[in-house]
């Protein structure tokens, strides 16, 4: 990913790190349908105070709502939790103070038919497929393009 240059380059590095260490880690878990990159991040629109949101798709919720072993294991210390409907935010801060908003939410958040209107403001404010094994993200997307 080319962040804007308002970055420094270990800030960009350490997004960019954080970024490709949750898509690494997705790609292993079989109940984790899909990851999309939405915000100043997907829009390559980060400021150096800027967070990294990341919407996770899951079948199985309640593992990343009910333990903290999987954000332990991505270095993420969890600050706080908020439940928006269909979504739970869990916002996270690295070692640095990095802030991770993962929104954890299970498939039928990116159903497209109709797509609710929550979801598509998300997604038309920015947002770039991390993974998406089943092609459910590559289907909202064209859905709200």
């Amino acid at each position: 990913m080319n962040l804007p240059t308002a970055l420094s380059p270990e800030r960009a590095a350490e997004i960019n790190g954080v970024i490709d260490r949750i898509t690494c880690w997705a790609r292993g878990r079989a109940d984790i349908v899909g990851l999309l990159l939405v915000g100043s991040c997907a829009r390559n629109a980060a400021r150096p105070d800027s967070d990294i949101d990341v919407v996770l798709l899951t079948t199985d919720e309640s593992r990343y709502l009910l333990e903290d072993a999987w954000a332990v294991e991505l270095g993420l210390g969890l600050t706080r939790t908020q439940s928006w409907g269909a979504i739970t935010e869990r916002r996270y801060s690295t070692v640095s103070g990095l802030e991770v908003e993962l929104d954890i939410g299970s498939p039928a958040w990116a159903r497209t038919d109709p797509v609710d209107h929550g979801t598509r403001r998300v997604v038309t404010d920015g947002a770039r497929v991390l993974h998406d094994p089943a092609g459910i993200l590559a289907d909202l997307l064209a859905a709200c393009s």
